[in-house]
């Protein structure tokens, strides 16, 4: 009899916990005691209603009992932990902080992987950044649990802020010298970390584009695929953000001033070396440190080395700042050729759309931000610079003033499109829209025009309409 009450007791339990989002199958073994499974019970029915004073008892007893029985012993665990640090006594405070960092550490030993995947970075990134929030350690001990996550699984280190942080108590050791942190050593950690938010942004972009195209060809999206949207668009937001605050950190030190004596000392040591020599060039590029000869130097020798879509790329912005424009159209070509990945090919396309749009030439960079979109329809900037390319040609299209300010409605329109598709943007997308509208035509112009819903044709650099709004 007991053992039948033992065994319906495991299979509700595992009915329940499978119930509960992100936990894994639960472990039921002939060792398992059955007030481990009821403990078990009551403390994930506590906590899913952040009842966590009340969890704490029986979670307290199913941890220290059996703590290989299940993972939600260590995910609620942290919650149950959390809440005693922001609402406990003063004693409790400071006793959960350090039984927090337990946590992970068991929680490390017990459930390292997830359907049968590696979460150690997530789960040593997490316990980094509770050290961080909760003022456990030095930033030499809590750089070093980030470094751990960070070198042992890359994978699975993915969110924005631990990302950020990772890099920002780097670069708070290095302002205060300790650790003999040079500024090689910086611009290297910053190329590291920001290449994982690009990867990171690009995955998630993969996953968009299959929903826009879903939604483009007159597919309704599905309740699950819009829920899944909207974790995409909150994780695209917070890596916009993050990264935005990693780039404005490096800028304080990335002055062409700076990177080119470093990277004039280190040439020699490092011309084999085409990560280094790519990186270097990448950096001179985006801070306009192009006109020194030293970039030069590192492009040719990135070619010779190793010819690859970025040093094509690069001699391709060479011979456009010689005013050889042929000779850089080819190499831009070549570039978009070398490149093989469909998203790496939409960023250089991307930034070649940018290079014709700063020299005037409004055609050429729509037509390449198009070519952009073609391979990532989530590339919510190359709407951007169209709509941008659009207003900017307010006063050159159409015949009557009442025309040519219709341009902003499609500009607009064409704002509205990036933040549909990119979160990253959206904010600013949706900024500069309400921007283009308040320029176009009013409702007392259509009015007195007497167009109201017609359609107006454009004709100049680009070929396009647009529907007057109905009064």
């Amino acid at each position: 009899m007991k053992n039948l009450k033992l065994l319906f007791t495991s299979l509700v339990i595992i009915v329940y916990i499978n119930s509960i989002k992100s936990q894994e199958k639960l472990i039921v073994n002939s060792n398992t005691s059955e007030e481990c499974l009821q403990n078990l019970s009551i403390f994930a029915e506590s906590a899913k209603v952040k009842n966590y004073n009340e969890a704490f008892e029986p979670w307290s007893k199913v941890r220290n009992e059996c703590p290989s029985l299940n993972v939600a012993i260590y995910s609620y665990g942290e919650r149950i932990l959390k809440d005693k640090i922001k609402n406990g006594t003063d004693d409790e405070i400071d006793i959960s902080k350090k039984d927090l960092i337990l946590l992970y550490d068991q929680w490390l030993e017990y459930f390292p992987k997830k359907r049968g995947k590696k979460v150690s970075g997530d789960i040593l990134s997490n316990k980094a950044q509770s050290m961080l929030d909760y003022n456990i350690g030095d930033k030499n001990e809590i750089y070093k649990v980030f470094d751990q996550a960070f070198k042992s699984d890359l994978k699975s280190f993915t969110n924005p802020k631990r990302l950020y942080n990772y890099f920002k108590i780097f670069y708070d050791m290095y302002k205060d010298g300790l650790n003999n942190y040079t500024a090689e050593m910086l611009f290297e950690k910053y190329e590291e970390v920001y290449e994982k938010f690009e990867y990171e942004s690009l995955e998630l972009s993969k996953k968009l584009d299959i929903l826009i195209n879903k939604e483009e060809s007159g597919t309704p999206l599905t309740t699950r695929d819009l829920k899944r949207k909207r974790i995409y668009d909150v994780n695209s937001n917070a890596i916009g953000i993050f990264l935005s605050n990693l780039n404005a950190i490096i800028s304080k030190e990335s002055s062409c001033e700076n990177l080119i004596p470093l990277y004039e000392r280190n040439f020699e040591e490092n011309k084999n070396n085409s990560i280094w020599l790519n990186r270097a060039a990448s950096r001179m590029d985006e801070k306009n440190c192009s006109d020194d000869p030293l970039f030069v130097t590192l492009v040719e020798r990135l070619h010779t080395l190793e010819p690859s879509a970025a040093s094509a790329y690069y001699l391709g912005f060479l011979n456009d700042k010689r005013g050889k424009s042929s000779e850089a159209l080819k190499y831009y070509e070549e570039s978009i050729e070398l490149e093989t990945d469909k998203y790496k090919k939409a960023k250089i396309l991307y930034k070649i759309a940018l290079k014709f749009k700063n020299k005037g030439r409004k055609s050429t960079a729509r037509k390449y931000a198009l070519k952009a979109l073609s391979f990532q329809p989530s590339l919510g900037k190359a709407y951007l610079t169209i709509a941008n390319l659009y207003a900017s040609s307010a006063n050159d299209c159409g015949e009557s003033q009442f025309q040519k300010r219709a341009v902003y409605w499609l500009a607009a329109q064409t704002a509205r499109k990036a933040a549909k598709v990119d979160a990253s943007v959206k904010k600013i997308a949706l900024k500069t829209a309400e921007s283009y509208y308040n320029r176009a035509p009013s409702k007392t112009d259509i009015f007195t025009e007497g167009n109201s819903g017609q359609t107006i044709q454009f004709s100049c650099w680009f070929s396009a309409n647009v529907k007057v709004p109905n009064l």
